[in-house]
C-alpha cells in the first residue's frame, strides 16, 4: 500500500463544484480545489489496494478540509489538475499532486458510480469535461507586434478578450480566437484597467507569457465559481521543455555530478553539473545547470541529496533522468507552474 498525505497545508479552500446526484443511477464527478499553505493538510490520504480498482480517497480527516468540503472516504480519483488519472502507475499520481505546486484540481466519483462504471465497462474518461484545461503561450513579437488586440468593457478592469491575428505570433504560440486573458507573465490581471495592461505589455518588451482560456474553459470555471491558474495549464506550446536523458553506464561512469542548490523560487534543487565530454551523460544530450526533475520516471520532489543519490545507484548499469534547462526552469518557476514531472 503506498499512501499520500500532503504536509504543505492550505491558504484557500476547497471547492465542491457540482454535488452527488443523490438519486437512483450512476453520480457525477465533483472537482475539488485545493490550494496549499504551510502549516495545515489537505486532510486525506491516497491509496492503492489490492482487490479495489482506482486511486482510492482514504483516512479522510474528522473536521478537516476534505471533509468540510465533501471529499469522501472511498472516493476514486480520476483527474488531477485536467489530467485523465485512472489508467495511471499509483506513484505516479501521487507525484503528480505533489509536483502541482501550491493549488491542484482534483475529480473524483463516489465508490459505487466508479465500481458500477468499470462493471459495465464505460470510458471514465467520457464523464469528464473534454477540455478544461487553460492555456500558457509565450509569444515572441515580430514586427507587426504580438499578433492579439485586446478588448473589454469600458471601466471594467480585469476582463480582457483577445482578438487573434491570422498567421501571428499569437495564433504560432497557441493562444485560442476570442480568448480570455487570465495572467501576464505570472500576475493575475483581475485588477488591471485596460491602460495597465497597455503599460505592462510594453514593459514586457520583445517576450511575454499569457495564462489564457477558451469561452469554453472561462464558463466551465466561472459557473464553478472556482479561479484558474498556471498550475492546470496546457503547456505543450511552450517553447521551454522537460528532456529525458538515457544512459547507460561506461567504464569511468556516467560522467556527471550532482550538486544541491538553491532553485530560482528559493526551494532546494538537485542540479547536474561538470559533464564530462565524451561520456554516457553528455552523449545523452546533459547541460551543465540542467535541474533533475525526475529518476527512472519517479519524482525527486521532496528528497534531499543523499536520497536522490541513491535513487539513480538504484540499478547499477543505467538510469533515465528527466531534466530542464536553466532558462526552462526560471521560465516555469516565474509562472508559477509546479507540475514538470
Amino acid at each position: 500500500r503506498f499512501e499520500f498525505n500532503p504536509k504543505d497545508g492550505i491558504d484557500n479552500p476547497a471547492l465542491s463544484l457540482t454535488e452527488d446526484t443523490g438519486g437512483e443511477g450512476m453520480g457525477e464527478p465533483r472537482f475539488y480545489l485545493l490550494s496549499k499553505g504551510s502549516m495545515e493538510t489537505f486532510g486525506f490520504c491516497l491509496h492503492e489496494e489490492l482487490g479495489c480498482q482506482g486511486h482510492i480517497i482514504r483516512q479522510v480527516e474528522l473536521g478537516g478540509l476534505a471533509q468540510r468540503r465533501g471529499l469522501q472516504d472511498g472516493d476514486r480519483l480520476l483527474q488531477v489538475n485536467g489530467h485523465f488519472v485512472d489508467n495511471m502507475d499509483h506513484r505516479r499520481v501521487v507525484q503528480k499532486i505533489k509536483a502541482s505546486g501550491n493549488q491542484v484540481l482534483l475529480a473524483v466519483l463516489d465508490r459505487d458510480s466508479y465500481e458500477a462504471a468499470k462493471v459495465l465497462g464505460r470510458d471514465l474518461s467520457q464523464m469528464l469535461p473534454a477540455d478544461i484545461r487553460p492555456r500558457l503561450c509565450h509569444i515572441t513579437r515580430d514586427k507587426s507586434g504580438f499578433g492579439f488586440s485586446v478588448s473589454g468593457p469600458e471601466g471594467v478592469k480585469g476582463t480582457f478578450q483577445l482578438s487573434v491575428q491570422q498567421d501571428g505570433p499569437a495564433e504560432r504560440a497557441g493562444v485560442p480566437p476570442g480568448s480570455w486573458l487570465l495572467e501576464l507573465n505570472g500576475a493575475s490581471v483581475r485588477s488591471y484597467s485596460h491602460a495597465q495592461l497597455a503599460r505592462k505589455l510594453k514593459q514586457s518588451g520583445s517576450k511575454v507569457t499569457l495564462l489564457v482560456a477558451s469561452s469554453a474553459v472561462e464558463e466551465f470555471y466561472r459557473q464553478q465559481g472556482l479561479q484558474v491558474t498556471a498550475a492546470s495549464a496546457d503547456t505543450s506550446w511552450l517553447p521551454f521543455k522537460v528532456r529525458e536523458l538515457h544512459m547507460v553506464k561506461g567504464p569511468e561512469g556516467y560522467g556527471f555530478l550532482l550538486k544541491e542548490d538553491d532553485c530560482s523560487s528559493g526551494a532546494t534543487g538537485q542540479f547536474l553539473w561538470d559533464v564530462d565530454a565524451g561520456l554516457p551523460a553528455e552523449q545523452a544530450g546533459m547541460k551543465e545547470g540542467d535541474r533533475l526533475l525526475a529518476v527512472n520516471g519517479e519524482s525527486i520532489e521532496g528528497l534531499d541529496h543523499y536520497q536522490t543519490v541513491c535513487r539513480i545507484r538504484t540499478h547499477d548499469d543505467q538510469v533515465t533522468l528527466l531534466v530542464i534547462d536553466p532558462a526552462g526552469d526560471e521560465f516555469y518557476q516565474s509562472v508559477g507552474f509546479g507540475d514538470l514531472v
